[in-house]
């Protein structure tokens, strides 16, 4: 147990604790306050968090539960939870109940409101543990965080496009993994961009010139399951290990500022399967298939985890453009009984016949142009 007033902790997801982390490091008072980074996502994660979850509630919850639980085992008294967008929006009540029958003590602070963000609401909770905090001070440090949450966006993003075409294998990897390390304890606006430009240098110069014609795979599908990679079983690593380009959309960057934005392009774009949103990611999985389909991508996976009524809405519509378009698609559900042998095998079917599709046109177009 640490000997700090205030231990505080957050769920995990993908690699955004770290700019949380960067955030946190200047919103709490470091003589009463400690941060406890919360465990990577493992079955135990999921394990735990299942077993205090209602049985049919989304998988996102029971990670997220899994992760509250292994953090207040380990000390934390205050918990950070930012969920929202569908259902998720109204769950932060559901887990502090369950956390506080369950005999833990602690207080709990929501980023999102079901109505949304309200930056005054949120610095008055993280006052609460810091009477030091100033609310200028607050919010120039939540748009520095914003702006490092972009920076993190674009460079895993760049990563995970070029990753196929590196020179050397692995070292993208050893330079994505510096990226986070460093990030942690970047401090102004000076020292980011300076940041930022040499972490795309030293990418850049990973990769090769020459592009070759691979696999071109987009991802589509619920948010949790695009940016979490244990909840997905890691696909993306399994897919570029397999020589594929991977394609994917959903990113905080993306559903902060973006996505909102986007709506009506959206339904306009998939006018001729929808007429109106289906909720969450919903709408967004089928104008991005379709979008896929116009940029000429082999096959498209689209994921999701136990429970996500949004995507379960969008899967009849993707099938109908799968069989219109001629392109193939595969589905995903993750849940914490999904077999990680059970998904590669589908996966490495699906690169096989989308590998024989791709020879099977070129050699048509050979014959018709010579």
């Amino acid at each position: 147990m640490s000997s700090k007033k205030y231990v505080i902790s957050f769920p995990h997801i993908g690699n955004y604790y770290v700019p949380v982390y960067n955030l946190l490091s200047k919103l709490i008072d470091k003589d009463t306050t400690k941060i406890l980074v919360p465990d990577k996502m493992s079955k135990n994660t999921i394990d735990i968090g299942s077993k205090f979850s209602p049985e049919y509630i989304c998988v996102p919850f029971k990670y997220n539960m899994g992760n509250f639980i292994e953090s207040l085992n380990k000390g934390a008294n205050v918990l950070i939870q930012a969920g929202g967008g569908c259902r998720y929006g109204y769950y932060a009540e559901i887990q502090e109940q369950i956390l506080r029958d369950m005999g833990y003590d602690f207080k709990y602070i929501t980023l999102l409101d079901p109505e949304g963000v309200n930056i005054k609401k949120v610095y008055g909770r993280f006052k609460k543990i810091n009477e030091k905090l100033k609310f200028k001070d607050f919010a120039l440090h939540f748009i520095f965080a914003i702006k490092a949450i972009n920076i993190l966006d674009k460079f895993e993003t760049y990563i995970r496009e070029n990753i196929v075409f590196e020179k050397n294998k692995g070292e993208l990897e050893k330079i994505h993994k510096n990226f986070l390390e460093e990030l942690k304890y970047i401090n102004s606006y000076k020292e980011l961009y300076e940041f930022k430009n040499k972490y795309f240098n030293l990418a850049k110069n990973a990769v090769k010139n020459d592009k070759s014609d691979v696999i071109k795979i987009g991802i589509v599908g619920e948010l949790y399951t695009s940016m979490e990679p244990f909840s997905s079983m890691f696909l993306e690593k399994e897919l570029s290990q397999m020589g594929c380009f991977v394609k994917r959309y959903t990113t905080v960057t993306y559903l902060l500022f973006e996505k909102g934005r986007a709506q009506k392009g959206h339904l306009k774009n998939a006018k001729d399967y929808v007429c109106h949103s289906l909720g969450a990611d919903g709408l967004e999985s089928v104008s991005h298939t379709l979008e896929l389909v116009n940029n000429g991508y082999d096959g498209i996976i689209h994921i999701k985890p136990f429970g996500c009524t949004p995507e379960i809405n969008a899967m009849p519509i993707l099938q109908k453009i799968s069989r219109e378009k001629n392109i193939p698609i595969i589905y995903f559900t993750f849940d914490s009984q999904t077999s990680e042998a059970g998904i590669k095998t589908r996966l490495e079917a699906f690169l096989d016949m989308m590998v024989m599709r791709k020879e099977k046109i070129k050699k048509n177009r050979r014959e018709v142009y010579g």
